[in-house]
């Protein structure tokens, strides 16, 4: 099936089969919809085809400079350099194998007392292909900040289904993430803890102070270019839970709106939790460019606290991961009020 637009032609993706079947009664601006999801999907695949060429063609200049290296050296030499190769590989996986125990402890620890906090991806179908796939990888990030973190989050899932389940499992390792996911929505996965839920938004006139064990944080999971505004405010009154909002603008201004990445929005959390200051989390991970001034000198206060931005973006980079979320507003949280 092909979908024809000003002359062009776009070859049917996998997950647009059901779509293009139908393709001869779609509007000219569902037939623009679909092409343009199409488009997405080629290039993904693309981008996809290229890293594991790049990364093949790396790892063949590896092992060439390494038999070049061998060569070119005497049997006794030879003989040192692979036991000093196995020593340092040895060494390696004895210290990553240590870093997994830590973690393991921190995060079991977590689930005993830690805070709990809730990502809704109730509002997938709100999305875009291209919304969703960011999101994604927002929440492999929340993840990793949240392993690294000395004072993980107890993290749920919830509303983990349909296409955005489906993209998340194909995340490396997804299945055994330290983890709680959950198809149903929060409010059927915690049913006797509704009067603790506070979903998090801008909207809201109630601003969180200092962060409360005994309550379970809500962080709305929508990239939308703010599209939705205001959705997660309405669905929380809907349901009769509590609304807060962190207090941003305490301490600093932003250039635009208070547009925050799903993934800042919890290292922000992580940050009060290991610190209990907000202006320091703030500062620590709100970058530079975003913010225009901060309040009653705010910025002097915290200068031996603030990362500088290109380690923040460094510290970022996962194995495969995208370009830094930060550029991809997520209007669940923190947009205009």
């Amino acid at each position: 099936m092909e979908v024809v637009e000003n002359g062009e032609k776009a070859t049917e993706c996998p997950n647009c089969s059901a779509a293009a079947a139908a393709a001869g009664v779609l509007s000219k601006s569902a037939q623009k919809k679909l092409l343009k999801q199409q488009r997405w999907e080629a290039k993904k695949a693309e981008k996809k085809a290229k890293e594991k060429e790049q990364k093949k063609r790396e790892g063949e200049r590896k092992r060439k400079e390494w038999e070049e290296t061998l060569a070119s050296l005497t049997e006794e030499e030879k003989l040192k350099m692979i036991e000093s190769r196995k020593s340092l590989r040895k060494e390696r996986m004895e210290k990553r194998s240590e870093e997994r125990d830590r973690k393991n402890e921190r995060f079991n620890r977590a689930k005993e007392s830690g805070q709990k906090v809730v990502i809704d991806l109730e509002l997938s179908h709100l999305m875009t292909p291209s919304e969703m796939n960011s999101l994604v990888h927002q929440i492999m990030y929340c993840y990793a900040e949240n392993g690294r973190s000395s004072e993980p989050c107890h993290l749920w899932l919830t509303g983990c289904k349909g296409e955005m389940g489906t993209q998340l499992r194909r995340l490396p390792g997804f299945d055994n993430w330290s983890i709680e996911r959950e198809d149903r929505s929060y409010i059927e996965a915690l049913e006797g803890d509704k009067e603790s839920l506070v979903y998090l938004t801008a909207d809201s006139e109630n601003v969180v102070d200092e962060l409360d064990r005994s309550k379970i944080y809500v962080i709305g999971g929508l990239v939308d270019r703010n599209r939705w505004k205001g959705i997660t405010m309405k669905k929380a009154e809907e349901q009769g839970i509590q609304t807060a909002k962190l207090p941003l603008g305490k301490y600093l201004n932003m250039c635009s709106s208070q547009v925050l990445t799903v993934n800042q929005v919890l290292e922000i959390l992580l940050k009060y939790l290991e610190t209990k200051d907000w202006k320091a989390s703030f500062f620590q991970v709100i970058p530079q460019r975003k913010r225009l001034q901060a309040a009653e000198d705010s910025s002097e206060e915290v200068e031996g606290k603030e990362k500088s931005e290109e380690q923040y973006e460094s510290k970022k980079q996962c194995a495969n991961g995208p370009p830094p979320m930060d550029q991809v507003t997520a209007a669940s949280m923190y947009g205009p009020n």
